[in-house]
């Protein structure tokens, strides 16, 4: 009873001398499995990392594109000078966001400017609405595969563990022995594709709730702008419709 501990701790020492634990050790011990979830896990770090890195160079743009064009804009719809924001708006691509969403009510304003005031309104604000939802699907591109590498790594990694944990129990029932020595390798194993598992899935998850909020942030500037522009449309209709029924009660006196 006294000599199990001692043999145990002797035990466990010739294991570590005889196992190599560093990384390089540990891989080239791996099972064709394990090294395939590394590898599948490597792919998924690289396409997270490739996305982050899309978007926030999307992100960066669009915002920058968005703050000159109402910084330009801006001024002329105060005026009410629609013609003016017109070409604005239509002068290139290069317009952002908000300046897109703000284009789709223009159009739709000139469009119907000179029908009923409900109609007119009514179409503007439509085409913001579908405008704004386009956009931000588009900004959300590429968030849903990181929302899917960050919750699937993982699992990824764990089945590489319990593929490992296998292997070590299968040793262990072939060499009928239950030492250190036999079963540390494996377990080395599944601990390394846990651990890549969670090294993938962290920064992954991280860098999606970041993006996800930024995302809809910017629908909140949408919608403002959006409701902003229809105060102004609101406003220029009503005062159109003001000077149609003077137009009209003139010509009938004149009658």
């Amino acid at each position: 009873m006294l000599d199990s501990p001692i043999s145990w701790l002797a035990e466990a020492a010739a294991a570590a001398e005889a196992v190599d634990f560093s990384l390089g050790g540990i891989w080239d011990k791996m099972g064709l499995f394990a090294k395939l979830v590394i590898y599948l896990l490597a792919i998924m770090s690289m396409l997270s990392l490739g996305i982050a890195v899309e978007r926030m160079i999307t992100f960066i743009r669009n915002k920058k594109e968005s703050m000159v064009l109402v910084g330009e804009i801006g001024p002329l719809l105060e005026g009410r000078d629609f013609a003016a924001a017109t070409a604005r708006v239509k002068g290139g691509e290069k317009i952002g966001y908000l300046g897109r969403v703000l284009r789709s009510g223009i159009v739709a304003f000139n469009a119907k400017r000179h029908e009923h005031e409900d109609v007119a309104y009514e179409s503007v604000t439509r085409a913001l609405e579908r405008q704004t939802q386009r956009e931000v699907h588009t900004l959300k591109r590429g968030l849903t595969t990181l929302a899917s590498i960050s919750s699937l790594a993982p699992f990824v990694g764990l089945m590489g563990t319990v593929v490992g944990i296998v292997n070590s129990f299968t040793d262990m029932a072939e060499k009928g022995s239950g030492g250190l020595a036999v079963v540390s390798a494996g377990v080395a194993e599944a601990l390394v594709a846990t651990a890549f598992g969670l090294i993938v899935a962290i920064p992954a998850l991280a860098i999606y709730n970041y993006m996800q909020g930024w995302v809809d942030t910017r629908a909140v500037d949408m919608a403002e702008t959006a409701n902003e522009f229809l105060d102004v449309v609101s406003s220029e209709l009503k005062a159109e419709a003001q000077k149609n029924e003077a137009a009209a009660r003139a010509a009938a006196h004149r009658a």
